[in-house]
C-alpha cells in the first residue's frame, strides 16, 4: 500500500448539500472550491446530505461538527467524506462517520481521514470520547480502526445500517504515526 498525502477537510455548507441533494454537482463542486464527483450524488450520500441539512435546521450551531470532504493533494482530489455525526453529548462522546469513493479504497485513504477525525476530536476541550460504530461484516473498516486503541463497549440496532459494533476511545490518546 502506497502511503497517501495528509488527508485535509473543505467544509460542505448546507448550500453546497442542497445542490448535492438536487443531484448538480456543478454548483455543489462551485461551492466548495473542490470538483467533487458521482459519488457525491449516489442514493446513499443524497440520504446523508438530507439527514445532515435536516439537522442543520433544527440545530444551526451542529454545522460545524457535520460533514467534509477529504481532500488530498494540491490539486483538490477530493477522496470522500468525513465528520461527526453531532457534537459531544453531555459525556463529551462524538461519534465519527467518514467513506471513501469507490475509486479511492484500499490506497490508506481511510487511515489518514480516520487520524485527521481524532486530531479534530482532541483539539476540543469538549470532547473526551470518540465512538466508532461498524456493521460487524465491515472487515475494512474494523482494519481501519485496529491499531487506534479503540475498544469494543457493546453493539446496537441501527435502522439504517442493521447490527452495529460499538467502539470508543479515548479522544486525547497519542495518535500512531
Amino acid at each position: 500500500m502506497r502511503s497517501p498525502k495528509r488527508v485535509r477537510f473543505v467544509e460542505l455548507s448546507g448550500g453546497a448539500m442542497s445542490a448535492l441533494v438536487d443531484g448538480d454537482l456543478s454548483e455543489a463542486s462551485r461551492m466548495t472550491g473542490v470538483s467533487l464527483t458521482e459519488y457525491f450524488v449516489t442514493d446513499g450520500a443524497r440520504w446523508l446530505w438530507q439527514f445532515r441539512l435536516d439537522q442543520m435546521v433544527t440545530d444551526p450551531d451542529h454545522a460545524r461538527w457535520m460533514v467534509r470532504q477529504a481532500v488530498v493533494g494540491d490539486k483538490g482530489l477530493v477522496v470522500g467524506h468525513a465528520g461527526f455525526h453531532g457534537p459531544p453529548d453531555e459525556v463529551g462522546m462524538v461519534e465519527i462517520g467518514y467513506s471513501v469513493a469507490p475509486d479511492f479504497r484500499r490506497q490508506g485513504y481511510a487511515r489518514s481521514t480516520l487520524i485527521e477525525l481524532l486530531r479534530r476530536a482532541a483539539a476540543e476541550p469538549a470532547v473526551a470520547t470518540v465512538r466508532a460504530t461498524i456493521s460487524p461484516d465491515n472487515v475494512a473498516s474494523l482494519a481501519t480502526i485496529s491499531g487506534f486503541g479503540f475498544v469494543e463497549v457493546g453493539e446496537q440496532w441501527d435502522e439504517e445500517d442493521g447490527l452495529e459494533l460499538v467502539f470508543e476511545v479515548p479522544a486525547r490518546r497519542v495518535l500512531p504515526a
